[in-house]
């Protein structure tokens, strides 16, 4: 008896194939490196003793919150792939998270889903099927010990009994 249960199906006559619609294409990038947050400025209305509006021209100033972040992006593990489009996308970004902290929480969402598109969090990046070779090496080295490991001695070494009291 060579295996079980029923033959499988005919891949012509199967109703999924699990192929992709439409064929992935691989486009050459332009990586550039990571652009200083722009100088903003905006306009302000003011009004003089004599009750008559001017506006004034002021500089926009980013939160040190907004100053750390962008200067985390540099260490992004992808940052070397940005192409001109992603840091523009970011500086976008970096202006929800600049009214963010200074009081707009209702750019929340939209923060979380920006960042989102980029793996700031261990469940985005897991959504984008991101994974750090650090990890991956670890766990290598981790299963390499234990292949070496000749006796229950030394895989336990290090290993200490702690008798209770």
């Amino acid at each position: 008896m060579p295996g079980r249960g029923p033959a499988p199906k005919d891949a012509n006559k199967r109703a999924r194939r699990n192929k992709d619609a439409v064929e992935l294409r691989v486009l050459e990038i332009q990586p550039t490196s990571q652009p200083k947050l722009p100088t903003l400025y905006f306009d302000e209305p003011s009004k003089d003793e004599d009750g008559n509006v001017t506006v004034v021209k002021k500089r926009f100033t980013w939160p040190t919150t907004t100053r750390t972040w962008w200067e985390m992006l540099s260490r992004h593990p992808l940052a070397a792939e940005f192409t001109e489009m992603d840091w523009a996308y970011l500086a976008e970004t970096a202006m929800i998270h600049a009214q963010f902290w200074k009081g707009d929480f209702k750019l929340a969402s939209e923060l979380r889903l920006r960042e989102a598109k980029y793996g700031f969090t261990p469940e985005d990046r897991a959504r984008l099927r991101m994974q750090f070779a650090l990890a991956t090496t670890a766990e290598v080295e981790s299963a390499e010990r234990v292949d070496r490991a000749t006796s229950s001695r030394d895989r336990m070494r290090g290993i200490t009994r702690k008798d209770s009291a």
